[in-house]
């Protein structure tokens, strides 16, 4: 299936790079930019549903281009690529919205099969990066915190995925455990987001680990 994909990286021969690894790969690249302000902007007009996106940029930081996005495009999801694996700079990425964190050193294989994940609403991480990630959901979800409104209710099913959605599995892990196709948990998760409103799989683990569906 192509894809539509902005890339937002302040190099031209990295950006170009990229842009022709998804063109070869069969998808459409919409977009390209190396200031964070523009790609704001364009991305509007362009209506990608991937935004690579580098962390650092010459104008303002990836995480405030993080927040244009979704403001613009709420759901546009963003993929990470960046040479920066500090986890503080993982960290503010996925507060700020970003459905995947890649490092640069990634393989084209690798970065092309994370712009699939990407676009279906998986969390894609760099190994080690997931459970820096969730250890952080999770510290967060011991902290105090105001009471939750009254959850809306989900199916036996839909909390069913969503246990092993809070447990870092892949839509491919859980369609085989529990027998299921991809695209049928897939449907699940989308019911799910819709029911919660959520906006992408990284906010619903945050939510499934606050309610404690992660044990």
């Amino acid at each position: 299936m192509s894809i539509r994909v902005m890339v937002v990286d302040d190099h031209p021969m990295w950006r170009e790079g990229v842009a022709r690894d998804l063109t070869e790969a069969g998808h459409l690249v919409v977009a390209t930019s190396g200031e964070g302000r523009q790609a704001v902007r364009v991305a509007a007009a362009a209506r990608p549903d991937v935004v690579v996106l580098d962390l650092q940029l010459p104008d303002v930081s990836g995480v405030e281009v993080i927040q244009g996005l979704r403001a613009a495009l709420p759901e546009v999801r963003v993929l990470m690529l960046s040479a920066s694996g500090e986890p503080q700079s993982v960290l503010d990425a996925v507060k700020a919205g970003a459905t995947g964190y890649l490092l640069k050193s990634a393989g084209p294989a690798e970065f092309l099969d994370a712009v699939r994940r990407t676009a279906a609403g998986e969390p894609v991480f760099t190994p080690g990066l997931a459970g820096l990630v969730l250890g952080e959901f999770r510290r967060l979800a011991a902290a105090p915190a105001a009471p939750h409104d009254e959850a809306p209710r989900l199916t036996e099913r839909e909390t069913e995925v969503l246990r092993l959605v809070a447990k870092g599995l892949s839509y491919k892990q859980i369609a085989e455990r529990l027998g299921l196709s991809h695209r049928t948990v897939q449907n699940h998760v989308q019911n799910t987001l819709g029911k919660l409103q959520l906006h992408n799989r990284v906010e619903l683990t945050r939510y499934a680990i606050e309610r404690g569906l992660d044990g």
